[in-house]
C-alpha cells in the first residue's frame, strides 16, 4: 500500500490568511511537511507606475502599500528624495537642504502615532485568529481615535500624503498635541487590560507558546529585520542605527525577546507601543515653533496667503505640482524602522529629470513571507494560523 502526503490550498479566501495569500500545503495527516505561500494575486505594478510619475505624484503610492501604517511609507519615500537631492548637491559642493526642527518634530510624532495603529491591528487580529475577540473589539475603539488625530492634521482618515520631501504638508491645528497628550494615560490602561486578558491565558498561551520560532540562521539567511530579528535576541532596531530625525535625542529602548516564537512576537509589539507613547509624550513636552517644511523652493510650495496676493507664488505653485522636483543624476537607497521592520526604498535619478528612473521597494513583509515554510514545518495545520498572525503580513507591500 502506498501512503501519500495530502496538498491542501490554504488561502486566498481563508479570514486568517491576512489578505490575498494562497499557500499549498503538504500535510501528514494533521503535522506539515511543505508550505509552499504563492503570492502575486494583489500585484499592480506599483514600481512602474512611480517611474511614470513625478517625484511628487509617486507619493500617494507609498500610501497604498503598507495600508495599516501609511505615514511610515510615505516617511521612508520622502527621505529618500531628500537623501538623494543631498547627496549629489554635497559631492558638487552646492548648498543642501536641512529638514526644520518642528517637521522633524511632527514626523516622529506621528510615526509613532502610526506604529500604535499598526501594533494595535496585529495583535489583536492574531489574537482572533486563535479564538479571543475581545481585544479586537477594545483595539478598534482607540484605533479610531488615533485616526481621528491623522484627519485632523490632513483631512484623510488613511491615505493622507502628510510626510512630504522637504517637510510635513500642513502644520498641527490648535489643540491637537494637548489631545494627543492626552490620549495617552488611557490608552495605556487600555493596554494593560488586552495584557491581562492574554498574557496568562491558557488557551492563548497554548496555542502560541513554542509555535514558529525563528533561531538566529533563519533571522540571517532571509534578512528578517523588525520584530521577527528583535524577537530572536537580535536588538537591531533602524531608529537607534541611523539616527534618522534625531531619535536619539529621545529616551526609549528597544524590546527584545529571547525564545523567538509567537508569544515573543505579541509581548514585544506591546513593549513597542508602550514605548511609542513614552516617545509621543517627550515630543509634546520638546517640540519647538518654527517653519515645517524647507525654504528651498524646489521642495516647497508657496502658502495659500501669498498665492492670493503674488501672481509669482501663483505661477510657482502650479509649476511645483505639474512639473514636480527637478532631481540631479544619481543613485540612492534609504530605509527606515516600519512598523513591520525595514522598509526601504532604492530611487535612481537619471540627467535631471524629474521622474526616478528606477524604484525599487524593500518591503520587511516579503523576506517574512518568504521563510514560512521553514518557520512551519512540523507544525500542525492550525499553528499556521498562529504564525502568519506574528507575521504580521499585509499584501499591499509583498506584491507590490
Amino acid at each position: 500500500m502506498k501512503i501519500k502526503n495530502y496538498l491542501i490550498n490554504f488561502g486566498p479566501q481563508h479570514p486568517a490568511a491576512h489578505g490575498v495569500l494562497r499557500m499549498v500545503v503538504e500535510l501528514n495527516g494533521e503535522v506539515i511537511q511543505n508550505c509552499d505561500p504563492h503570492i502575486g494575486l494583489l500585484h499592480r505594478g506599483t514600481e512602474k507606475l512611480i517611474e511614470h510619475k513625478n517625484f511628487l505624484q509617486s507619493l500617494p503610492y507609498f500610501d497604498r502599500l503598507d495600508y495599516v501604517s501609511m505615514m511610515a511609507q510615505e516617511h521612508a519615500y520622502s527621505m529618500a528624495v531628500e537623501t538623494l537631492f543631498n547627496d549629489v548637491y554635497a559631492k558638487a559642493l552646492l548648498p543642501t537642504i536641512e529638514i526644520p526642527s518642528r517637521a522633524r518634530s511632527i514626523r516622529i510624532l506621528f510615526l509613532e502615532i502610526t506604529r500604535i495603529l499598526n501594533h494595535l491591528l496585529a495583535i489583536t487580529t492574531h489574537a482572533m485568529d486563535v479564538g479571543a475577540l475581545t481585544p479586537f473589539l477594545w483595539a478598534f475603539e482607540e484605533r479610531e481615535k488615533l485616526i481621528e488625530f491623522y484627519e485632523r492634521v490632513s483631512g484623510a482618515r488613511m491615505h493622507t500624503a502628510y510626510i512630504r520631501p522637504g517637510g510635513v504638508a500642513f502644520d498641527l491645528p490648535l489643540g491637537l498635541l494637548k489631545d494627543i497628550h492626552d490620549f495617552l494615560l488611557p490608552f495605556s490602561r487600555k493596554l494593560t487590560d488586552i495584557e491581562e486578558l492574554l498574557n496568562e491565558n491558557r488557551i492563548f498561551k497554548d496555542r502560541v507558546l513554542n509555535i514558529g520560532v525563528v533561531p538566529y540562521n533563519v533571522v540571517k539567511d532571509h534578512a528578517f529585520t523588525g520584530v521577527m530579528a528583535r524577537g530572536s535576541g537580535i536588538p537591531y532596531d533602524l531608529r537607534r542605527v541611523y539616527n534618522y530625525e534625531n531619535y536619539n535625542d529621545y529616551d526609549f529602548k528597544i524590546p527584545v525577546g529571547s525564545a523567538g516564537d509567537c508569544y515573543d512576537r505579541f509581548l514585544i509589539r506591546v513593549a513597542e507601543m508602550r514605548e511609542s507613547c513614552k516617545i509621543i509624550a517627550q515630543v509634546c513636552c520638546k517640540i519647538t515653533k518654527g517653519p515645517i517644511s524647507v525654504s528651498f523652493g524646489k521642495f516647497a510650495n508657496p502658502s495659500r496667503a501669498l498665492m492670493k496676493h503674488q501672481m509669482e507664488a501663483l505661477i510657482h505653485h502650479f509649476k511645483f505640482f505639474s512639473n514636480g522636483i527637478v532631481m540631479p543624476e544619481g543613485t540612492v537607497y534609504v530605509s527606515v524602522e516600519a512598523p513591520k521592520g525595514e522598509f526601504g526604498t532604492l530611487l535612481v535619478s537619471y540627467q535631471n529629470n524629474t521622474k526616478p528612473y528606477r524604484c525599487h521597494i524593500r518591503a520587511p513583509g516579503f523576506h517574512h513571507l518568504g521563510a514560512i515554510n521553514r518557520v512551519s514545518q512540523n507544525h500542525s495545520l492550525a499553528d499556521v494560523v498562529a504564525i502568519i498572525g506574528t507575521l504580521d503580513i499585509v499584501f499591499g507591500e509583498v506584491d507590490r
